[in-house]
């Protein structure tokens, strides 16, 4: 408990830190980030049998990253050009493939490119929300990480104290509906809060982003514990003592920063 207290403490102050210093602290983090959670989702396929191409998988994870990471920097058109390079260097994966005795070809295919859309497209996401009203701006981010610490602690207390009704028991036996409720209510208010500190959003907005936060981080808790038991592992990795992995610390991000930066597009650009 004492080793999962400290680490907790430690993950947080890195975690604000990676947002309050600077527009290139933050994408150099949050790429680091996506790299090792895709080569801890290779890991984990690994002990099923299936052998994914991790270094194909990685390198091309990394292009898109910093190719996405430069447009939103700055939005100039010798960096869409550098989308061609990811159609080259994609090819590896299914060439590296050629060159393995494995009798599902294929299935290794799939896996290195899921790899890449589940566990680092999101952090693709959650960069690109720093700039999500033109120049980068810690605002989002930084709320969006509050809103959703909040969900996980509502969720946990709400259901400790309150839980009755499981709401998916097959892939997460102690998840209750009330625990679920009572993390969306604690994030919402915890987004009405940042809305009296932060305008870039109307109080509503915020909410709504908490809501989403709630609703697709809770999901992708529920995705991530189903692919831990489809491979009978307790958690995804060792990187944080007394936590797990890092897809066990950012499941809730993987489904959720995708959704929160098509909503904020949508409301911004109408």
């Amino acid at each position: 408990m004492k080793t999962r207290a400290i680490t907790g403490f430690f993950f947080v102050i890195v975690m604000l830190a990676s947002v309050l210093l600077g527009q290139y602290i933050f994408g150099i983090f949050y790429l680091l980030l996506g790299a090792l959670a895709l080569r801890e989702f290779y890991g984990l396929v690994k002990q099923s049998g299936i052998q994914p191409n991790q270094s194909a998988g990685i390198l091309n994870g990394i292009f898109i990253y910093v190719i996405f990471a430069l447009i939103t920097y700055k939005d100039e058109p010798v960096y869409h050009k550098l989308l061609l390079l990811p159609a080259l260097t994609g090819s590896a994966i299914f060439i590296q493939e050629l060159y393995k005795k494995s009798e599902t070809p294929f299935t290794n295919i799939s896996y290195t490119i899921i790899g890449i859309i589940y566990a680092l497209l999101p952090f693709i996401f959650f960069h690109a929300l720093a700039y999500a009203d033109g120049g980068f701006n810690f605002h989002i981010p930084l709320a969006f990480l509050i809103m959703l610490w909040a969900n996980d602690t509502g969720a946990y207390l709400s259901g400790r104290f309150f839980g009755r009704t499981k709401l998916f028991e097959r892939h997460s036996p102690k998840k209750t509906w009330e625990g679920f409720f009572g993390g969306v209510l604690i994030s919402a208010g915890a987004a009405y809060i940042i809305s009296i500190y932060y305008h870039e959003l109307a109080w509503n907005r915020w909410v709504t982003m908490a809501v989403l936060i709630g609703c697709f981080g809770t999901l992708g808790d529920l995705v991530e514990s189903m692919l831990k038991r489809s491979i009978n592992v307790k958690d995804s990795g060792g990187i944080l003592p007394g936590h797990g992995g890092l897809l066990d610390r950012f499941d809730g991000l993987l489904l959720s920063a995708p959704i929160v930066y098509a909503y904020l597009y949508l409301i911004t650009n109408s």
